[in-house]
């Protein structure tokens, strides 16, 4: 990471700096996460380091402290946990542009190798083209939220070109990228029908989905099919990690698929009449700050439904790491 010198930096962040900063990280190659104290990054060009108030949970995030990304991706360690955050703007490298201290925003940490930069820290360094401003309306913890899961739900709905009185079948409704997608759907006047259990049922029906299908209870497929005998217009899998896994006998011919896990063939899609994608999330400035508004007016629910302190963020992790994540888990950083 590329190094400003002490005296590019205010003088009252220089002072706040120049001690340790705690940080949710991986210390070596096999260890368990750990709350620990390194020093505080700074700023290089393009980038913006800011003072974390809140840092949200992914996916990914289990996949690193796990190591499971490690072969395909340099892993550096010690490796600082999470991609998301909200907080205050401590100092701005050269080409931040219009961003400046005291500014009050969130974003995310590009997955790039070599990975070990993260968010669930006092300070984080961000590329400044994934920083947009926090709405006033918006807390710190909501706004955390929004990134990486909210830029996977846009990429997924563009992936499928879902219309207007269209059905859309999401796999995985009940996580953060599921819940965000369920809303933009319905949003478009889709008909969404979701999957989730019993317990998912009320949550997911407020939030848009026309139909929850307890996959707990009986065949997912059976079920959809009931419903939908010649099958739905698209699936937005959030789930299945091979092409084998993908129920696509469940969307029409000439019907869209899109992955978040890469099970998106498209030599199977092909031989099964079907068109459709894997999608990255691309959570830059332009793409995130829309879905903060529409949080802000109170047109998209962040649906954040656990919160924790720093010292309890490995407890999140294992939560995302069993599956039993409902909706977002937050980290809340004291100070």
């Amino acid at each position: 990471m590329a190094v400003v010198a002490r005296s590019s930096l205010p003088r009252a962040t220089r002072q706040r700096t120049e001690h340790p900063m705690r940080a949710l990280t991986v210390p070596a190659a096999g260890r368990q996460p750990v709350v620990s104290e390194l020093p505080v990054p700074s700023p290089g060009p393009d980038q913006v380091l800011i003072r974390v108030r809140a840092a949200a949970l992914n996916a990914v995030d289990t996949a690193l402290a796990s190591g499971a990304m490690a072969e395909r991706m340099e892993h550096r360690y010690p490796l600082v946990i999470g991609r998301d955050a909200a907080g205050v703007v401590e100092a701005a490298g050269a080409g931040a542009g219009r961003l400046r201290e005291g500014d009050e925003v969130f974003g995310n940490i590009r997955l790039q190798p070599p990975v070990q930069a993260g968010t669930v820290a006092e300070y984080a360094v961000l590329p400044a083209g994934h920083v947009a401003a926090k709405p006033a309306g918006l807390d710190f913890v909501t706004a955390a939220a929004l990134p990486l899961a909210g830029a996977a739900a846009v990429g997924c709905i563009d992936a499928v070109a879902a219309e207007p009185g269209q059905s859309v079948l999401v796999i995985g409704a009940t996580g953060g990228v599921g819940s965000y997608a369920v809303q933009l759907l319905a949003a478009r006047r889709v008909t969404v029908v979701a999957s989730g259990t019993a317990a998912d049922t009320d949550r997911l029906t407020s939030l848009g989905a026309t139909t929850v299908v307890d996959y707990t209870t009986g065949d997912l497929v059976e079920q959809v099919r009931d419903v939908y005998p010649d099958g739905v217009d698209a699936m937005i899998d959030l789930v299945s990690r091979t092409p084998d896994a993908v129920p696509l006998e469940l969307v029409r011919k000439g019907g869209r698929v899109a992955s978040t896990l890469g099970a998106a063939d498209d030599q199977t899609l092909t031989a099964a009449g079907l068109s459709g994608s894997n999608v990255m999330a691309a959570p830059e400035a332009g793409v995130i700050a829309p879905l903060a508004q529409e949080a802000a007016a109170g047109t998209l629910t962040v649906d954040v439904s656990t919160v924790l302190p720093l010292d309890r963020a490995a407890e999140g992790l294992s939560t995302l790491a069993a599956g039993e994540a409902r909706g977002k888990i937050v980290i809340s950083i004291d100070g």
